[in-house]
């Protein structure tokens, strides 16, 4: 009862619901638009936080992200082009009901399936919290340490194809982890004199230069997205015999959103394929899919509203985000002073119960605003896309000198994006750079604290039941990378959603 009366209060005490109705509406116009996933389209927001409290600051985030992954199903039933990488599984059959005349119709499939996804995933969220608050107090520094190795080890999973592009891109992401102070000593490294270098650089602008900038410098110099029709501007969701036809797909694309959203690394392009691919398996009507499946559409949905709660798990359990968005997530809460882990249930519980209350809604508030904002998502998809591209720029770059500012922190983003730009001309995963700068320091310094307790005595971090626990599955990691070519050879044979979740990992956006 205490805990119903709090969320209460959260929303008619505080700014919750229009926060919610804000990060949503956002999340469906950047889904909705072609090249700009969840996570530019969150990273977008973030500058414009910091002058939010804590809790409306990361609702507002998190419920951009379920608005993206709605948006992004928009273009792919409409022109056959993706919004966000997660919705390309929905154009295999999203495109052709559109094709048949059933445009409505599939867009109501989706946003039904998307919501459906969505309230499946935040009760495994809430579920889950007791448990994770009871670990809080069992976390040791060398359990830190080798909590922030196991994250690094996912490296080894996110590697696209190749482990080697994927660690020099973790390493560049530690290697920025070191600028700034000592966290033992406090002595000053890499600053090169720059006093703006004293106190490190913040991740988020690291984020926002390699996931929003240099999307922009590769859509300005690409074709432009095809226009979709005028009249497609309606919703039809499906009839009570159409619904129960679609709950064996919904289930599918449930529970393996849930799995994957879990597993860091994993995310919804691998979910939504996987949902595709079972719910085909699984069908009466397989000969439907390809040529305009309700089913094709609704498996695939479902997991991406699934995912985009499940995948604040590991993040709000562990620190380690599972995809970029979660990633920019994270980077909002580190910048309002919350460090995701362990102890966050311990000393931010008001923050967490914020969040749940904030995503429970956003479900329905996804409902109204999918129905009344697709008119808007069309006529915007039409705008010319330079044009769209330059008011984003402007959005970046304003929004980062309104913080501090401060041009120097305009220069790294656009340092940032430069780089990233040069990472996707090369095929490199942008995630494991985010983990090399965000645990970066959780690591160093949870390693020269363990030392320091142990007198220099290594078997710290074996003698320590989680710390083993981890290293263990740190080595289940890298093992199973390092043995993945062997399996190549020996099943030569690639699956679609192997092929497509690897080029989604390539582009950084899983």
């Amino acid at each position: 009862m205490h805990t119903i009366l709090q969320v209460l209060s959260f929303y008619g005490t505080t700014m919750m619901i229009p926060v919610v109705f804000a990060g949503v509406a956002w999340g469906i116009i950047g889904g909705a638009l072609p090249g700009i996933s969840p996570s530019i389209t969150m990273a977008l927001l973030i500058p414009f936080t910091y002058t939010m409290s804590p809790t409306l600051a990361i609702v507002l985030l998190a419920s951009t992200y379920v608005g993206a992954e709605y948006g992004g199903s928009v273009p792919a039933i409409l022109i056959n082009t993706p919004g966000t990488n997660s919705a390309a599984a929905t154009t295999l059959d999203g495109y052709q009901m559109k094709l048949q005349g059933r445009a409505a119709e599939a867009i109501g499939i989706s946003l039904y399936s998307g919501v459906i996804g969505s309230f499946v995933g935040i009760a495994i969220v809430v579920l889950l919290t007791q448990p994770l608050a009871r670990m809080a107090l069992l976390f040791t520094p060398p359990a830190y340490f080798s909590l922030g190795i196991l994250g690094l080890s996912v490296i080894a999973s996110l590697s696209g194809g190749s482990v080697l592009k994927a660690l020099i891109a973790g390493v560049l992401g530690l290697m920025i982890a070191t600028i700034g102070t000592d966290p033992i000593s406090g002595v000053s490294r890499f600053t090169f004199g720059m006093s703006d270098l004293l106190s490190g650089i913040k991740p988020i602008l690291i984020m926002v230069g390699l996931f929003a900038v240099s999307e922009l410098f590769l859509q300005s110099s690409g074709a432009a997205w095809v226009k979709a029709e005028e009249g497609a501007s309606r919703v039809r969701f499906p009839n009570a015999r159409m619904r129960r036809r679609l709950i064996r797909p919904q289930f599918i694309g449930s529970v393996i959103g849930a799995f994957e959203g879990i597993m860091p690394g994993a995310g919804g392009t691998i979910a939504a394929f996987l949902a595709y691919n079972e719910a085909h398996r699984w069908s009466r009507h397989k000969d439907e899919f390809g040529k305009g499946s309700p089913e094709g559409v609704a498996a695939p949905e479902t997991a991406n509203g699934t995912v985009a709660c499940t995948t604040l798990i590991p993040m709000l359990s562990f620190g380690i985000p599972g995809s970029n968005s979660s990633a920019v997530l994270l980077g909002g809460m580190l910048i309002h002073g919350l460090i995701p882990g362990p102890q966050l249930l311990q000393e931010s519980p008001r923050v967490i119960l914020g969040l749940y209350s904030g995503m429970a809604i956003a479900p329905v508030v996804l409902v109204i605003l999918g129905v009344v904002m697709l008119p808007l998502c069309i006529w915007m998809v039409n705008r010319p896309q330079h044009y769209l591209m330059a008011f984003i720029y402007a959005l970046i770059v304003s929004g980062v000198y309104s913080v501090d500012q401060s041009l120097f922190d305009v220069g790294i983003v656009l340092a940032a994006g430069l780089v990233g730009f040069a990472m996707r001309l090369f095929a490199m995963p942008f995630l494991p750079m985010v983990l090399g700068l965000v645990l970066g320091y959780m690591v160093e310094s949870s390693f020269r604290r363990s030392l320091v307790l142990s007198g220099d005595d290594y078997h710290i971090f074996l003698q320590d039941p989680i710390s083993l626990a981890f290293l263990g599955l740190a080595a289940i990691f890298v093992g199973g990378a390092l043995l993945a070519p062997l399996l190549k050879l020996l099943w030569p044979k690639t699956t679609q959603t192997r092929s497509v979740s690897d080029g989604a990992a390539k582009n950084g956006e899983l």
